[in-house]
């Protein structure tokens, strides 16, 4: 039914993970290839932490280090998810085990709602300068998507209608191009963010609103960005 599997394992158990992750060998029976670890924070209440997004600066802790490199060790992945104001935290993690496979997924996590929807020339700036940063450490990757949950891109409560697939393409442009010219096609992958961002737009507008993006670009740029990148960086095959 799926070629690759993406599990969860605490990285804070550090070299204690090592079970938990042969475990999950185990029951994949093949097809297990890595880990989400969510670590999305914000001293805000009114945004949303990630389910283990308990404290800033987790991705620099020791224990988390030390479950990293067991990843590494056995040739796993890691999904990151968190916010655009901690992605110098991946790039912390990608520097202390460069032998890890990082993808940081939700186009590095860039926050439109709750105080962030003030001052979105100075929130986008932070982003980009976190990606860039990130796109110079060879070990990490970015997934394309899961803009409609956070980034707030769309009015959704005065809007008449949803957006369709034109103009999601449009209003996603400076996030999505951002991220492929400083990344590259050959380390980027697009995402559905399905069921989640089920809550703003179709699974079929989600889709079409990526190949609208992508019409001009070639049919190997396209090819990586929709199957290839993802069939590399999760060692699926062909």
């Amino acid at each position: 039914m799926a070629a690759g599997i993406v599990g969860f394992a605490d990285l804070s158990l550090g070299d204690a993970v090592e079970p938990v992750l042969a475990a999950h060998t185990d029951a994949g029976e093949g097809r297990f290839r890595g880990i989400r670890f969510s670590t999305g924070w914000d001293a805000s209440s009114e945004i949303a932490n990630a389910q283990f997004g308990k404290r800033p600066g987790m991705l620099r802790e020791q224990a988390i280090i030390d479950g990293a490199r067991v990843l590494a060790r056995q040739s796993l992945t890691l999904d990151t998810w968190l916010f655009h104001t901690q992605l110098d935290d991946v790039a912390a993690l990608a520097d202390a085990v460069p032998d890890l496979k990082i993808v940081v997924d939700h186009t590095g996590g860039p926050l439109g709602y709750g105080h962030y929807a003030s001052d979105r020339a100075g929130h986008f700036d932070r982003w980009r300068e976190g990606m860039q940063q990130l796109a110079k450490r060879p070990n990490v990757w970015c997934k394309l998507g899961g803009l409609v949950a956070r980034g707030a891109m769309y009015d959704y409560l005065t809007a008449p209608i949803p957006p369709g697939s034109e103009e999601l393409a449009r209003l996603w442009y400076p996030w999505l191009e951002l991220c492929i010219e400083e990344f590259g096609p050959e380390r980027c992958m697009f995402e559905s963010n399905f069921p989640v961002d089920k809550m703003g737009v179709s699974y079929g507008v989600l889709w079409n609103a990526y190949k609208r993006f992508t019409g001009a670009a070639s049919r190997d740029e396209r090819e990586r960005m929709f199957a290839q990148s993802a069939r590399e960086f999760y060692n699926l095959g062909r």
